[in-house]
């Protein structure tokens, strides 16, 4: 049987990818306006055969500082949580939902260029939201819905709102997260299961029912007592009586 342990466990990962994945986007900004770079190119164009490079590539291209900076902390957020809860499937789920929300983005994204991280934390916060909600664990469910007050207004953002913003991405993150959720259904702890909630529980074998009567009342069941010290005592009473109390000629 798995433990808590096994699963809910700080590791140096929960800290250190999420730095890593910021630092390469920052850095990767950083050489465009210090070089005179323009990496727009390398984003997913979608219903091209070059713009599928953009699915791998397009996560750490922005188009502005502005960008840039609010993809960054909702990463950091998402992907400490994704390490930290969801540890032994953490690459997995993270490989598949930035392919997914990438390709998904490819097939029903306008005539552009795509780029930056939003799929990717559009893909994240709903593989927490649904998998919490799926796996009906507590610490899960907790996770779920504090995602859902952090981030549950870029909703909007799947819809067409703007010109300028992927929609397209965004949706397809989105959907990305929820079948990511589906098909790691069986990777968490299982909530805890009590005596009478299994399928062959009896009420009246249960010891502590056993200590309410047919009204609901509840009673103290008295102590067992041990044949063997019940019997000494009774001999060792007699023995006692046997020597001490006085004959009738005594007196």
């Amino acid at each position: 049987m798995n433990k808590e342990a096994d699963y809910f466990k700080f590791y140096n990962g929960v800290v250190v990818y999420p730095l890593l994945f910021v630092l390469v986007m920052w850095i990767i900004f950083w050489v465009e306006i210090k070089f005179g770079f323009d990496f727009t190119r390398w984003g997913v164009k979608p219903r091209t055969v070059s713009g599928i490079r953009g699915v791998i590539f397009s996560p750490f291209i922005h188009s502005g500082i502005k960008h840039l900076w609010h993809n960054t902390v909702p990463l950091l957020v998402l992907s400490a949580a994704l390490f930290y809860f969801y540890r032994k499937i953490s690459w997995r789920v993270l490989l598949l939902l930035v392919i997914i929300s990438g390709t998904g983005t490819w097939l029903i994204g306008r005539d552009s260029y795509h780029i930056g991280m939003s799929g990717v934390i559009y893909a994240l916060v709903s593989f927490l939201f649904f998998k919490g909600i799926l796996a009906k664990h507590f610490r899960l469910i907790a996770l779920s819905l504090i995602v859902v007050f952090l981030y549950g207004s870029l909703i909007w953002g799947t819809l067409p709102t703007s010109e300028t913003i992927s929609w397209e991405g965004h949706l397809s993150g989105f959907i990305a997260g929820g079948l990511v959720a589906l098909c790691f259904r069986e990777s968490v702890p299982k909530p805890l299961t009590y005596n009478w909630e299994k399928p062959d529980y009896v009420s009246d074998e249960d010891p502590f029912m056993q200590q309410f009567d047919e009204n609901g009342n509840f009673f103290e069941l008295p102590p067992e007592i041990d044949q063997d010290e019940e019997t000494a005592t009774i001999v060792i009473s007699y023995e006692y009586k046997e020597h001490k109390t006085p004959e009738k000629g005594d007196l």
